[in-house]
C-alpha cells in the first residue's frame, strides 16, 4: 500500500501533531505516523506547560488535559530552605499547569485529523532516501513494508533524530549536553503545598535538579535530571535516593516509571535541509536551564507547519527556501536560548551545595517585588563577590 502525500510529518508529539495541524489547515495533504499504538503514550516529561504558550499557538484550554493549575514555585536548597515564589506574592513570568500528557498528546492528534491530515499510528520509519525532489521513507506496519513519498518531511522523532540523520543534518546531542532522567508517578505524598511546582538544587541531582510537579491532592510526578559526566550513578538511582530522603516523598507509592534523556544544549543548527524540517526534541527546542520543552515543541511544529505549506504551494522544496524555517526560530529563540546557556553554565559552575544555601538565604532575605535578571544578578552577588568574575563572562 505504497502512499502519496504532500507532506510526512513523522512522530506524534505535541510538536508533530501541531505541524500536522497547520499544515493541512493550509489545504495540503498532510500524513501524520506514528510508531506507538497509543499517541502520548508513554508519557516523557514532568508535564509543565505555560498558560500564554498554549495561547501563542491557538490552543484553547481544555479542562480534560488539565491535571493542576500551578500559580507558584518552590525552590529549594540541599540545607532545605525554601523560596516561594508566587503570584499572590511576586510577579512570576507564568502561569502554568500539570497537563495529562497522555490525553493531551492524543486532543493534539484529533485536532490535526480534524483539520485535514491522515493519521497512521503503529507506523515506524525505518528509511529515507530522495529520489529526484521528493523524499521516499520507507515504512513498517504491523509486520508489512510499504513506501511513503513525500514533497516534504517533518522530522518530529524526539532527541537525537534518526529522521534528520537519514536527511544528511547533523543533529547529533554532545555527550555532556544530554540530561539522563528519571521520574515516577506518585500517589500518598504528604505536600507542604500541592499547588506549586517544587525544584531542588545540589548534589541531589548533578548537573540538573529534582522535582516534584502536582497533579492533585496527593499525586505528583517526581523525577530528576543530571548530567552524565557530573555524575556518579544512574538517575534512577539518584531518583530513589531523593524519593527515600524527602520529606513529602519518603512515603508515596510509584505507579509509572519514565526513563529518558532531554537535550539541553540548545538549538541543533540544522533545523532545516532539502525536503525537510525538524522540529520539537528533535531540533532542541529544550530549555536549557528548566530542560522543559513542550510549549517551545508547540511553537517550533506551528512554524514548521506553516513554512511546509507554503512551501507546497509555492512548490519549492529547497534547503535554501525552507531556511525561512530556520529564520523564524532563531529569531523567536536564539538570543533567548543562549542566554539561558550563559545562565546554565553559571549554575554547572557553583562548585558545592553551599553556595546553593547562600543563595537560598539570600533570596530570603532580598526585598524584590519580581523575578528579572537584574534582580537575579544583585542577589546572585550579595552571596559572592567571586560571582561577578563568573556573571561578567557571561552576561
Amino acid at each position: 500500500m505504497d502512499i502519496t502525500t504532500d507532506i510526512l510529518v513523522i512522530g506524534a508529539g505535541p510538536a508533530g501533531s501541531l505541524a500536522a495541524r497547520y499544515a493541512a489547515s493550509n489545504d495540503v495533504d498532510v500524513l501524520l505516523i506514528d510508531k506507538k499504538s497509543e499517541i502520548g503514550s508513554p508519557k516523557r516529561c514532568a508535564e509543565g506547560v505555560s498558560l500564554s504558550g498554549l495561547e501563542k499557538v491557538g490552543i484553547v484550554t481544555d479542562k480534560r488535559w488539565v491535571a493542576r493549575e500551578v500559580p507558584g514555585v518552590r525552590l529549594v536548597s540541599p540545607d532545605q530552605t525554601s523560596v516561594w515564589l508566587n503570584t499572590d506574592t511576586i510577579e512570576l513570568p507564568e502561569l502554568g499547569y500539570i497537563l495529562e500528557r497522555k490525553v493531551f498528546d492524543k486532543h493534539m492528534a484529533m485536532d490535526a485529523a480534524r483539520a485535514g491530515a491522515k493519521i497512521m499510528i503503529r507506523t515506524r520509519a525505518t528509511s529515507l532516501k530522495r529520489d529526484g525532489d521528493k523524499v521516499i521513507v520507507t515504512a513498517e506496519q504491523l509486520g508489512k513494508e510499504f513506501t511513503i513519498t513525500a514533497k516534504i518531511v517533518i522530522a518530529a522523532d524526539g532527541p537525537e533524530s534518526r529522521v534528520a540523520r537519514w536527511a544528511g543534518l547533523d543533529c547529533n546531542t554532545p555527550f555532556n549536553e544530554m540530561e539522563s532522567c528519571a521520574q515516577f508517578e506518585m500517589a500518598g505524598l504528604n505536600m507542604e503545598n500541592n499547588n506549586c511546582i517544587q525544584i531542588y538544587f545540589g548534589s541531589v541531582a548533578p548537573g540538573g535538579y529534582a522535582w516534584i510537579f502536582p497533579k492533585g491532592e496527593d499525586i505528583a510526578n517526581v523525577g530528576l535530571g543530571v548530567l552524565k559526566n557530573r555524575a556518579e550513578k544512574t538517575a534512577y538511582e539518584y531518583l530513589l535516593d531523593f524519593v527515600a530522603q524527602c520529606p513529602e516523598t519518603k512515603n508515596a507509592q510509584p505507579v509509572e516509571l519514565n526513563i529518558g534523556g532531554d537535550p539541553v544544549g540548545g538549538l541543533i543548527k540544522e533545523r532545516a535541509g532539502d525536503n525537510i524540517l525538524v522540529v520539537g526534541d528533535a531540533g532542541g527546542f529544550v530549555n536549557p536551564i528548566t530542560g522543559g520543552g513542550i510549549n517551545n515543541a508547540l511553537e517550533s511544529g506551528m512554524y514548521a507547519g506553516q513554512v511546509a505549506a507554503k512551501a507546497i504551494k509555492e512548490n519549492n522544496y529547497s534547503a535554501d527556501y525552507l531556511k525561512e524555517y530556520v529564520k523564524i526560530t532563531d529569531e523567536q529563540y536564539g538570543k533567548t536560548f543562549k542566554n539561558y546557556i550563559k545562565a546554565k553554565d553559571y549554575l554547572l559552575s557553583i562548585e558545592d551545595d553551599e553556595e546553593f544555601n547562600k543563595l537560598a538565604h539570600a533570596f530570603n532575605e532580598a526585598d524584590i517585588d519580581e523575578v528579572n535578571p537584574k534582580n537575579l544578578i544583585k542577589i546572585l552577588l550579595k552571596v559572592s563577590p567571586k560571582a561577578l568574575l563568573k556573571l561578567g563572562k557571561l552576561f
